[in-house]
């Protein structure tokens, strides 16, 4: 850990993948945090050779400063807010209660263009690897921490390029593990630790998550024929 930079998205999830190469064994599978998180995640689940999907989250964005979180809801309903934020800026419970149900539908909005027909992934007793490209609150990764928990995993890794110490050694007690590249005092920012951060649109991660699917079917048929020869062998 320290301070480290990155090219883009992409070159985080292929450092970020060195470091989960000994999950390889678990056959775990990646969820990425969107949009953000889908690049970084696309490239950790083609090193690992693993299944990769998503896992819709949304911060909760104050009406008169959108960019200032004061919590955010998962998919599933789950709710991460800062009590001590909320009384700070004096946002009212009606105030809240919009907001929440606003980023609620835009979450199972997200949900079903993603995945279109497609269920949910099955989490029970898995390894899971929760990663985005950066966490300055936290308030995003608890929301989906807490979600994904709720989905009966076996172990929960959260998987991020850069985050600031204490928001490290928050989540770290609501995750097995945590791997985090770059830790810096002074975060700012996550987009100051990329060379190159562009906005990730829905048509750009929804392409990330098909590729991925994919790569995923063709390992996936082409490990059944070599399972087969083995089992044969065997007899």
């Amino acid at each position: 850990m320290g301070r480290i930079r990155f090219r883009d998205r992409e070159d985080a999830g292929r450092q970020l993948a060195v470091e989960l190469r000994g999950y390889v064994k678990d056959r775990p599978i990646v969820l990425a945090l969107p949009n953000g998180g889908v690049p970084v995640g696309f490239e950790i689940s083609r090193a690992l050779g693993c299944e990769f999907d998503f896992w819709g989250v949304k911060k909760l964005g104050v009406p008169w400063h959108p960019e200032l979180g004061v919590g955010a809801i998962a998919e599933g309903g789950q709710l991460s807010i800062s009590r001590a934020l909320i009384e700070d800026i004096n946002l009212s419970g009606v105030e809240l209660a919009q907001v929440t149900e606003t980023k609620r539908r835009e979450v199972a909005e997200r949900v079903r263009k993603y995945r279109e027909d497609r269920p949910k992934p099955d989490l029970r007793l898995r390894t899971v690897v929760i990663v985005d490209d950066g966490v300055t609150t936290g308030g995003t990764a608890h929301a989906a921490v807490e979600s994904i928990r709720a989905e009966g995993p076996r172990q929960l890794v959260l998987a991020v390029p850069v985050a600031s110490p204490g928001i490290i050694s928050r989540l770290g007690q609501r995750v097995d593990r945590i791997v985090c590249l770059s830790t810096p005092n002074e975060l700012y920012a996550i987009g100051l630790w990329y060379d190159d951060f562009p906005r990730v649109t829905d048509e750009q991660a929804m392409r990330f998550l098909e590729r991925a699917r994919q790569n995923f079917a063709v390992a996936q048929a082409a490990a059944k024929p070599l399972g087969a020869a083995v089992s044969t062998l065997a007899r």
